[in-house]
């Protein structure tokens, strides 16, 4: 396939061009790793001034691009694009995490609903923000409103999955099958060792961690929080209803992009 820039670059495919890769807005940086790898191999020098995980600020500079006209079109076309979204994420999280102010534990579970040559990548961007993409970090099994259906119970579920000793127990907490209390007490009576209140109602989380708080061993206990849950509102949950975990999906995963530009700066000599 024929490449137009071939030939409207002809003229100065001598000439190699210093340009700039500019952030337009502050914001934590993921997908540098991955832009590194991406263009090694390419007739270009890149010099990354910052790495994963910096800080940034309104129109810094990270990145250092000396490249003849052709490629510097080329990877302005993919560069941005390595990094742009997965700093977003990572913006997106470490946001979330600073409003939590270490009182709860900020999870961003819905990397699991994008495609998959991504997920790699969004899960490394929640990381650097400084969330977690799983509930536990230890290891779990996770028995959500699906796997409760097909065994019929909370109960049902939790005896067969007691042969997993090793594995934390998490259970989705909806009231479909009893009330919020009673499926509370079931999941606590079976052997969960965390509760997730998977309705994005307030309301049901403070019936949760109420019945909770009747049972002998509930400080054993850990109650996670999940539902629509917005930036600007994780604050007012943290203050007032205290869950151990905040699960905050397309938020995060879906957070804007941080904005970049490549700007052409002089003609190398």
């Amino acid at each position: 396939m024929i490449d137009i820039r071939d030939e409207l670059f002809s003229s100065l495919m001598n000439k190699k061009y210093l340009a700039e890769l500019i952030v337009e807005r502050k914001g934590i940086l993921s997908g540098i790793k991955n832009a590194r790898d991406c263009f090694k191999d390419m007739e270009a020098e890149l010099e990354f001034l910052k790495k994963d995980g910096d800080r940034v600020e309104e129109m810094q500079c990270i990145c250092r691009i000396i490249a003849n006209p052709k490629n510097i079109a080329l990877i302005e076309e993919k560069l941005i694009g390595t990094i742009s979204k997965y700093s977003g994420i990572s913006t997106a999280a470490n946001y979330a995490v600073k409003l939590a102010n270490n009182k709860v534990k900020i999870v961003s579970g819905s990397w699991k609903k994008m495609p998959p040559e991504i997920k790699n990548n969004i899960r490394e961007a929640i990381v650097t923000g400084g969330a977690s993409f799983r509930i536990l970090d230890s290891p779990m099994l996770y028995l959500d409103k699906n796997y409760i259906n097909m065994f019929g119970s909370i109960p049902d579920v939790l005896k067969e999955a007691s042969k997993f000793n090793k594995l934390n127990k998490v259970v989705q907490i909806r009231g479909m099958y009893e009330s919020i209390e009673e499926e509370t007490r079931q999941a606590i009576k079976y052997g969960a060792n965390v509760l997730m209140v998977d309705t994005g109602d307030l309301l049901d989380l403070e019936k949760c961690k109420k019945e909770l708080e009747k049972i002998d061993k509930y400080k054993e206990i850990k109650v996670a929080y999940a539902g629509n849950v917005k930036l600007d509102n994780i604050k007012f949950i943290v203050d007032n209803y205290a869950p151990d975990i905040l699960c905050i999906g397309k938020e995060i995963v879906d957070a804007p992009i941080l904005d970049m530009k490549i700007n052409v700066i002089k003609e190398k000599i």
